[in-house]
């Protein structure tokens, strides 16, 4: 297994007297693989830009980096523990980040590379990644009343296995499904891309084409209509067919800097975008 050097202190605190810097070892539960796809695509980017000198060697960075997004450790931590600054970290984190979602798919290629494989039917489904709390009116946007948490609002398609294939950008946490999936469309480009859609009653309201539906959701029930025993086993259907979906976010939020994002919200697309294109490199070995 992969190990990453920690250190057990912030360095701007003055240590005491005769005291030396702890480090200790971090199992990082992540394949070679990744490891090595990512330290392949730093020396690609090295080269492109004529960069021929980091102070620690591609291998090394793509580690330390793997560490914060997987365990979310502090980059004064890491800093610490590998003889470098804060700010180098920093900046091999967001350059990484950079590079990992340039390699994301676009939405239009992603279902078409679906349609190809001679898949039928994707899996749509929204969910709210919890941010910190920012002061001043600007946040109240993001506040999610259904989760009771401030947060950003992503979209996310997964085929029938439920393995990602696309994430959208991020909206305020108050932002509903429906209204993130009209700002990119989503069902002009499933009907160009002749495929359908399972999703939750969020999603209700979004395709309105009785006759031939691209967007399938479940049965609700009301005060005045109960739902009958066949429109019950319907939805039972598609909740199973569903399941999936929530097996892709499962694997996604594995990357533990999602527990609570301290990025800037500009920056979590790009964040996300990454970290869907490392999940499906560990699901895939």
């Amino acid at each position: 297994m992969l190990r990453a050097g920690l250190s057990s202190y912030d360095k701007t605190e003055e240590p005491a007297e005769n005291s030396r810097a702890l480090t200790y070892q971090c199992r990082l539960s992540l394949s070679t693989r990744t490891v090595s796809h990512l330290a392949a695509l730093l020396r690609r980017h090295l080269k492109l830009i004529r960069s021929r000198w980091r102070i620690l060697p591609p291998g090394r960075i793509a580690v330390i980096v793997l560490a914060v997004l997987r365990h979310d450790q502090r980059l004064a931590d890491m800093a610490g523990g590998n003889n470098v600054s804060e700010s180098t970290v920093r900046r091999w984190r967001d350059e990484l980040i950079g590079l990992l979602a340039a390699q994301a798919p676009r939405l239009d290629r992603a279902l078409k590379k679906v349609a190809r494989q001679g898949g039928e039917v994707v899996l749509i489904d929204g969910t709210l990644i919890r941010t910190q709390r920012r002061t001043g009116k600007a946040d109240r946007r993001n506040y999610s009343g259904k989760h009771r948490s401030h947060g950003l609002h992503f979209l996310a398609l997964t085929d029938e296995n439920g393995r990602l294939i696309w994430i959208s950008v991020a909206q305020p946490g108050s932002t509903h499904d429906n209204t993130a999936a009209r700002h990119d469309h989503i069902l002009a480009h499933l009907r160009a891309a002749g495929l359908g859609a399972l999703a939750d009653l969020g999603f209700r309201g979004l395709d309105n084409d009785i006759l031939d539906p691209v967007i399938v959701t479940g049965y609700i029930a009301t005060r005045t209509h109960k739902l009958t025993p066949g429109q019950k086993q319907a939805n039972r259907v598609l909740a199973i067919g569903r399941a999936p979906v929530e097996h892709g976010f499962a694997h996604l939020k594995n990357w533990r800097i999602l527990t609570k994002l301290r990025t800037d919200p500009d920056r979590a697309t790009r964040l996300l975008r990454a970290l869907l294109v490392l999940t499906n490199l560990e699901i895939n070995r």
